[in-house]
């Protein structure tokens, strides 16, 4: 398998060392300076595959994904010459490889010990598959029971809003009977009006329950999102009024989408006045419009999403903002935190863009503001309709990037995209568990790749306290806010920072942290 010395040194060390070996229940892999394997046990053999006889010898480089064997090769001399004690995880997310060359996620401790005179690193290696696997399987399973509560919801007002219909038709015809009875100069024909009036008010909230449940028979056209909000630029900004700025931003890119043309309106009334009426003092509001691209990483971590280039409609408002237990609610009928709200305006809009294929993001947090993505698929049989580019992302060099990301599931995802494109990964949730990290040195950092609203502290101010440890540290910024609403929380934005948007897809992100690793320290400083 590989040129090796001879391997009777270390695994002739004395019986009672390799029994103890053999009981501990990871596997156990001691490596010399120079790279080669110098002791096994029997657990390192049945998880990686390998004889015993075939590692001992080996490079240890052997037991690692290709793109990795760079910087883990620098990080084993590093080691060496200042070695310490690193526990169980530590915080890394890090891979290995079998002897099939299937790859799978493992927990790494690593220790050293004197052996025969020559220091020997060992590192005991846990498999985490089941568990990864069992991580996301929840957050599917999460993401799962909020799509079926929705849709229980609408089945459930779908059949209310049909019944209620029939009940009101009865209402509004014999209102108008008992009108064509009376004399033209008659008082109860005002009362009779009302009655009317009050009926057409309830059938209008029972048309946008049967939008919700997606009853409501549609005619769907191909539209141009950006002459949709063009067209009612002038509307909307009177509906805002002037204690709120609006502002609109289109791409490059003239998308066509498949939709109701009085729906899309709908839907963009409905995300404006939202956002109006979450800045009673005024602020806000941008609206943007782009073609983006949902690539087969984002659809693994959101069920139900083709992979697919979509158009993208964004609100973004810098109102008050809302916590996760409102923002999950968001989209359920009735659900309100308007005194005089109905609760139907986003229930509708959910429904309008489910019925279309689409899916919607939210970004809210208290005190920042929210905003709101509406993804469309891009029309059948126009250009760009189905599959994703085809021309590679820019690969890594096995560089560490740590991600601080405090939805696990976001982390996962952005851990699998930057994984799979050739770095060495570390990951968590918090901010102070990435500050000591950085202190502690175990694993040197090559970029920082933050959220920039978290509850422990913001990407900001973590950014400021690495910085203090390592100054040249360079930093990926990723949000689903614009940089509107960001603007209040000062993002730097120096030659050492990039900011991405959520959702990104895969290339996107590989795009902006190989150009940023490749930026020249003149121009990051």
């Amino acid at each position: 398998m590989r040129d090796r010395p001879d391997a009777s040194g270390a695994q002739g060390a004395g019986s009672t060392f390799e029994e103890f070996l053999e009981f501990v229940p990871d596997a156990i892999v001691g490596v010399g300076r120079d790279g080669r394997i110098v002791l096994v046990n029997g657990q390192a053999e049945a998880l990686f595959g390998y004889a015993r006889e075939d590692l001992i010898g080996a490079t240890i480089e052997t037991l690692v994904p290709e793109r990795f064997h760079g910087a883990h090769r620098d990080h084993r001399s590093s080691y060496f010459e200042q070695p310490r004690t690193r526990p169980m995880g530590a915080g890394i997310e890090l891979f290995a490889l079998r002897s099939d060359d299937a790859e799978f996620p493992v927990e790494v401790s690593l220790s050293h010990l004197e052996l025969d005179g020559e220091r020997i690193v060992t590192a005991a290696v846990r498999d985490i598959s089941e568990r990864a696997e069992s991580e996301r399987e929840q957050a599917l399973q999460d993401q799962l029971h909020r799509a079926r509560r929705l849709e229980s919801i609408g089945q459930l007002a779908g059949g209310i809003a049909h019944d209620f219909n029939n009940i009101l038709g009865v209402i509004m015809n014999y209102a108008e009977f008992v009108a064509d009875e009376m004399p033209p100069d008659s008082r109860a024909q005002e009362d009779v009006e009302e009655i009317r009036r009050a009926a057409e008010r309830a059938a209008a909230l029972t048309r946008q329950l049967l939008i919700f449940s997606r009853r409501e028979v549609a005619k769907p056209e191909v539209l141009y999102l950006r002459e949709v909000v063009a067209g009612l630029e002038n509307l909307l900004r009177r509906a805002l009024g002037e204690r709120v700025e609006m502002a609109t931003r289109f791409g490059e890119e003239l998308v066509p989408v498949e939709i109701d043309a009085g729906q899309l309106e709908q839907v963009l009334v409905n995300l404006v006045v939202n956002g109006r009426d979450a800045m009673p003092d005024g602020g806000r509001l941008t609206i943007e419009v782009a073609l983006t691209e949902l690539d087969e990483d984002y659809a693994y971590m959101h069920p139900g999403t083709e992979p697919g280039r979509y158009a993208c409609l964004k609100v973004s408002d810098t109102g008050v903002g809302m916590g996760a237990e409102t923002a999950d609610r968001v989209f359920e009928p009735f659900f309100t935190t308007k005194a005089d709200g109905t609760g139907l305006g986003m229930a509708t809009v959910y429904g309008i863009v489910t019925g279309a294929g689409g899916r919607l993001d939210v970004y809210s947090e208290p005190g920042i503001g929210t905003t709101i993505k509406v993804h469309l698929p891009v029309a059948p049989g126009t250009p760009g309709a189905k599959g994703t580019e085809s021309r590679p992302a820019p690969a890594g060099r096995g560089e560490a990037v740590l991600v601080v990301e405090d939805e696990p599931d976001v982390r996962r995802m952005a851990e699998r995209m930057l994984g799979k494109g050739g770095y060495t990964v570390i990951g968590t949730t918090e901010g102070s568990e990435a500050i000591e990290l950085c202190r502690a040195g175990e694993q040197p950092i090559d970029l920082l790749l933050t959220d920039v609203i978290m509850p422990e502290m913001l990407g900001t101010e973590l950014v400021e306290r690495v910085r203090e440890i390592q100054p040249e540290m360079r930093v990926v910024y990723m949000s689903g806010y614009s940089h509107e609403v960001l603007a209040p929380q000062a993002l730097t934005e120096n030659g050492a920072s990039a900011f991405i948007e959520k959702p990104f897809n895969t290339r996107q992100l590989l795009e902006v942290v190989r150009e940023l690793l490749d930026r020249p320290a003149a121009l990051s400083g």
